[in-house]
């Protein structure tokens, strides 16, 4: 089948969905192209997309139809075509699958932004914490913390500043202000974002001058961690690379180099384990600074599952490893957990702090 093919099956299915939700009239703008894809345009048409809200307040069956529709179409305008939910193969398709069903009630404390650190530093010890400078709901007209340091909501994704200069803060006291106002998650269906309490901190800079400190973000299945995606240059040529637990390259090659193994990293995959202990997958951020790890976040929909994964392979390869933990995964008893401090290395750290 070409891919002209696969699209126009695609669209069909689609303008079904959307038929089928209270009888959509904008089924037609789907099966006439009138979406924006091939234009290269970057957001859903707001005609055909409703924020959300119903999927997470009741509603019954049409609700979750429309939440249904929600994220196929959105999957269909990243990826180009369909999600199988029915039977999920892929990391990506995965995600939109514990987006529209996972309702797990830790998942909102575990990716909130303050309350995650308590959880941390009970799990792993408050050395692995940042610490937190200030926290609230509406910035101070005076910044009270020796610059630089950055601001954050404690709701959301991506609602982060740097601020290096007064003139930074007066942006960001702008900013924090319509990210109070957002209830982050409505627009994607993410729905644990919507269960965490609004509101903003500010954290020390951990950075190097203009630099970022380098991102390396652990996929962990079933408490094993199988992947390491390393993010370079997060304030100017963003880019990233994925390679394995014994420090392998697993994504295209670039004309990066592969990046330096970091000293620390035996001590995050084995934190990652413990965090991930009772999920069959999540994401666990870490920061590496003078040789030392520090806890960043987790996260239970990287991406949102509409960042394309390359190659193809490596999306199915991270469907595959959730799939299995899915299958093994034993009751949430804590019969799995390890004590942090007192156990041995895994396998998987092991492997790594031989290399």
């Amino acid at each position: 089948m070409s891919f002209g093919d696969g699209r126009t099956g695609g669209k069909a299915r689609l303008a079904q969905e959307c038929a089928a939700v209270s009888g959509c009239f904008f089924a037609d703008c789907i099966l006439s192209g009138n979406l924006g894809v091939s234009s290269g345009v970057r957001s859903p048409p707001s005609p055909c997309y409703d924020n959300g809200s119903a999927a997470f307040t009741g509603g019954g069956v049409a609700a979750g139809r429309l939440a249904r529709f929600r994220v196929q179409l959105t999957f269909w305008w990243r990826h180009g075509r369909l999600a199988n939910l029915a039977r999920p193969r892929l990391l990506t398709e995965q995600v939109q699958r514990r987006k529209l069903e996972d309702r797990d009630p830790r998942y909102p404390r575990l990716a909130d932004k303050v309350a995650v650190k308590a959880h941390v530093a009970e799990t792993l010890g408050a050395r692995w914490v940042l610490p937190t400078l200030w926290r609230g709901s509406r910035l101070p007209a005076e910044a009270a913390w020796p610059l630089p340091f950055v601001v954050k909501s404690r709701h959301g994704c991506g609602h982060v500043a740097v601020i290096r200069t007064p003139a930074d803060y007066k942006r960001a006291r702008r900013h924090s202000r319509r990210w109070m106002r957002t209830t982050y998650g409505l627009w994607l269906d993410e729905w644990l974002y919507t269960q965490i309490p609004s509101g903003l901190l500010v954290e020390p800079y951990i950075g190097s001058d203009l630099e970022l400190p380098i991102d390396y973000k652990l996929f962990v299945f079933g408490g094993r961690v199988r992947y390491v995606q390393v993010h370079l240059s997060r304030a100017s040529r963003h880019r990233w690379v994925v390679l394995d637990t014994a420090w392998r390259r697993v994504s295209p090659l670039t004309p990066d180099d592969d990046p330096t193994r970091p000293a620390s990293l035996g001590q995050m995959i084995e934190a990652a384990e413990t965090l991930g202990a009772e999920f069959d997958f999540v994401r666990a951020d870490f920061y590496e600074v003078d040789g030392r790890p520090l806890f960043g976040e987790l996260t239970f929909y990287p991406g949102s599952g509409l960042e394309r994964v390359a190659p193809p392979a490596l999306d199915e390869a991270m469907g595959r490893w959730w799939s299995e933990a899915r299958s093994a995964a034993q009751p949430s008893s804590g019969t799995r957990r390890r004590s942090f401090r007192a156990s041995g290395p895994s396998s998987a750290s092991t492997a790594a702090a031989n290399m």
